[in-house]
């Protein structure tokens, strides 16, 4: 037995990598106990002993004009793994998300003869298709959450694994209303609904004030309403304190939570989400939304000017159709959104046809997506380091 521990490097740049990979890192450790875990990751992975060089928050920046503000910062940080994943190299690399900045990173490694592994397929499917050339330059294989992806990858011969999506295995199938009001001391017939503005400060920065704004326009038509606002960070907290006191909306029914997006989720009559993985988390629970997202004017202009899809919600991106309304840049204003938000509410026969579909996407999804993932994982792992790891399990 050689009695070293194998190595595993993991890079997510932003809070729904963070659950990915801890979920992948819980499944890992479960096989091979005495694995280290280090790279760059949030506190779910923190908690189960992955050693963070730097702050997930560092590279938790989207949009072409706010990454080229701190494209000095992140850049430095890139330079800097380079430099230490060449100088001792792990086993594996594994780039959770964060295209921009993992897949420069994998293609150093990979060529260096590091296994480097992408787990979550970048979107080329909805605006940047030529990037999967990029993308099989620079990877050993690609892990996919969603069943349409591997085929536009096998046509072009880059390796990839359908693993489903972990928050389909977490979430319940069933509808969980009733116990989440319960838990959030409720009443049932409260008009309720929830408010997601993001998990990123960038995105806090564009779109607290408008979501903010949207609840004062649904207390006009439903007085009694109630709006629970789940923060993911401290510092997206933070923020949208600052909002509510720009908007001097202090007075209005708006609940914060930390955390617990989930169960504001399940407890809301509708929710208002920012694109992004909290809308699949929303169809998830089955819970009709409105989506909004705004940005910096240049990056708008020009991400708008590379799509290739008629919609950028993952809900209707799975159902292959509009199903819940999407509110981009300008048209994302309080009186769209309010008025979205009051027809789902007002509509049960739609509340129901939206649950219907998104409980189909829910089966399409449960993989048992951790230990697929792991298994892929395993597979690239030099087999003397991985032979003495598995029978120290035995």
């Amino acid at each position: 037995m050689t009695g070293r521990a194998i190595r595993i490097a993991l890079v997510a740049g932003e809070a729904s990598g963070d659950l990915l990979a801890s979920h992948l890192i819980a499944a890992l450790k479960a096989k091979l106990p005495g694995a280290q875990f280090f790279g760059v990751g949030g506190p779910k992975m923190a908690g189960l002993g992955f050693d963070s060089w730097y702050p997930l928050e560092k590279l938790a920046v989207r949009g072409y004009v706010e990454v080229l503000k701190h494209y000095r910062e992140i850049s430095g940080i890139r330079r800097d793994l380079k430099r230490r994943l060449l100088a001792d190299p792990p086993d594996v690399f594994i780039g959770v998300d964060a295209p921009d900045f993992n897949l420069a990173l994998e293609k150093t490694l990979k060529r260096q003869g590091i296994p480097s592994i992408h787990y979550v397929s970048p979107s080329i499917w909805a605006w940047r298709g030529k990037r999967i050339h990029k993308i099989g330059a620079a990877v050993s294989r690609v892990l996919a959450l969603f069943p349409f992806e591997p085929p536009l990858y096998e046509q072009h011969g880059v390796p990839v694994t359908y693993v489903g999506h972990p928050l389909a295995d977490l979430l319940p199938l069933k509808d969980g209303r009733s116990g989440a009001r319960e838990l959030l001391a409720l009443p049932d017939r409260l008009p309720v609904f929830a408010l997601l503005p993001g998990s990123r400060q960038s995105e806090l920065q564009y779109m607290a004030d408008t979501f903010i704004e949207t609840a004062r326009e649904i207390l006009k038509t439903l007085p009694d309403a109630l709006f629970l606002a789940p923060m993911a960070t401290r510092e997206t907290r933070l923020l949208f304190e600052a909002a509510l006191y720009r908007c001097n909306a202090r007075d209005l029914p708006i609940r914060m939570l930390f955390g617990h997006a989930h169960e504001a989720m399940m407890a809301a009559d509708a929710v208002l989400v920012a694109s992004g993985t909290a809308t699949l988390e929303a169809a998830l629970l089955k819970r009709p939304m409105a989506i909004a997202y705004k940005m910096a004017p240049l990056s708008y202009r020009l991400m708008r000017r590379m799509g290739y899809l008629p919609y950028v919600g993952l809900p209707n991106i799975l159902a292959g159709k509009f199903v819940v309304p999407e509110f981009i840049q300008d048209d994302a204003t309080p009186a769209n959104l309010a008025q979205a938000l009051l027809n789902l509410y007002a509509d049960k026969a739609t509340r129901a046809r939206i649950g219907e579909v998104f409980g189909a996407i829910h089966l399409q999804l449960k993989q048992d997506t951790a230990e697929k993932a792991a298994a892929a994982v395993l597979d690239f792992l030099p087999y003397p380091v991985l032979d003495d790891a598995l029978a120290a399990t035995a």
